[in-house]
């Protein structure tokens, strides 16, 4: 069945219900111009926004600085540069642990020779004022030395020591 009503007398076509009034629709009226000589000056009289397409958001204004420029001088500090103290010094702790094993001497020296080299290049960093950590690449340079040359070369003396006391027999 149909919405509609039967006429009062039940005969006739049906009528359709009253409708209520309806309000007539007013259109958005555009900013009024400002007078002259007050707030920012304005040469586009719909204020430099252009028209965009429905739910895009709209452009920003032609003309007008888009950012406040950044003053010199401000910007974020260096961060220090500490990795080459820190590997040295690694580097070095390892060679010396590999310089007092017998089987690991070899491990010992070339990580030793790293140490000596990324030590070296901290310091020089630290010298510079590029990183903070001297004591750090102080210690792998230390390191790296106790492992390239003098465990090696207390290893060579024990060895010819105990060599050269096993021929008097």
């Amino acid at each position: 069945m149909s919405n509609t009503q039967p006429a009062p007398d039940g005969f006739g076509p049906p009528q359709q219900p009253p409708q209520p009034p309806q309000q007539p629709v007013v259109p958005p009226q555009p900013p009024q111009q400002p007078a002259p000589g007050y707030g920012y000056p304005q040469s586009n009289p719909d204020y430099g926004y252009p028209q965009s397409a429905p739910g895009y958001p709209a452009a920003p204004p032609v003309g007008y600085p888009q950012a406040y420029p950044q003053a010199p001088g401000y910007g974020m500090p260096m961060q220090p540069s500490n990795g080459m103290g820190t590997t040295g010094l690694v580097l070095g702790i390892i060679g010396v642990v590999c310089s007092l094993t017998f089987f690991l001497w070899f491990f010992g020296i070339i990580l030793g020779i790293l140490g000596i080299i990324f030590g070296a290049i901290g310091r020089g960093k630290a010298n510079r004022g590029e990183a903070t950590n001297k004591g750090a690449a102080t210690g792998g340079l230390v390191c790296g030395i106790i492992a390239t040359v003098v465990l090696p070369l207390l290893g060579l003396l024990i060895f010819a020591s105990i060599m050269g006391g096993a021929s008097t027999f």
